[in-house]
């Protein structure tokens, strides 16, 4: 997806991705992160999400990155976040006490323009992607990830032909394939989650898959 397009959900406000409320597997699968208070998270496509509120209330140094400007005032305004502001060639850095927004496209920024990482959250960058870019996330990922870095990665899994995303399909083999040469990936959590979603339900999904996955860079 081009940025305009994100930039677009955003001000005609079709953005069906984004909850009002903590995803549900963040507190329960977060800890086989094995992070610790003061540690720097990593949110990849961040959008305006709680989760970032969740991870910061629990004592980790929070840095996402997005696309919508509309999407990161939203995030500071509607949670009464004061922040300040700097300008880069690639865009802006929106930093507040313990929660860091980079206003940027994710391609155009390296790990010199992060802090370091110790520890990545993914819910919803990877499956907002096509197939065709789903590659070039990862690499750039990977190169922006110390070694010692870790992954809670979140993905849906439906048949794509059923509905056209974003979200898109991510299967586990999806997973294996594109992370199986850099990770060791270790599966949490895998279940049907359609009657849970009746966004999807109206939408002619048969059935929707949310699979969790633990990912650990594979050092040789």
């Amino acid at each position: 997806m081009e940025p305009e397009f994100w930039k677009q959900r955003w001000q005609a406000g079709t953005t069906g991705w984004h909850k009002d409320e903590v995803h549900p597997s963040l507190p329960k699968y977060f800890p086989q992160m094995k992070l610790v208070e003061g540690d720097a998270v990593f949110v990849p496509l961040c959008g305006k999400s709680l989760d970032m509120i969740w991870l910061s209330e629990h004592g980790f140094r929070v840095t996402g990155i997005e696309i919508s400007p509309i999407a990161v005032s939203g995030f500071f305004a509607e949670n009464n976040i004061t922040f300040s502001t700097t300008e880069h060639d690639w865009g802006t850095t929106y930093r507040s006490e313990n929660i860091t927004i980079l206003l940027a496209d994710f391609f155009s920024i390296s790990s010199l323009d992060l802090p370091h990482i110790d520890g990545v959250y993914d819910r919803a960058a990877l499956i907002a992607l096509s197939e065709d870019l789903r590659a070039n996330y990862v690499r750039h990922l990977a190169d922006m990830m110390p070694d010692t870095a870790r992954s809670l990665l979140i993905t849906l899994d439906y048949p794509q032909h059923e509905m056209d995303g974003p979200p898109f399909s991510v299967s586990r083999e999806d997973v294996n394939r594109l992370f199986g040469e850099q990770f060791i990936i270790e599966p949490l959590y895998s279940e049907d989650c359609l009657k849970n979603e009746p966004r999807f339900q109206q939408r002619g999904l048969s059935s929707l898959y949310e699979h969790v996955f633990l990912l650990t860079k594979n050092i040789p």
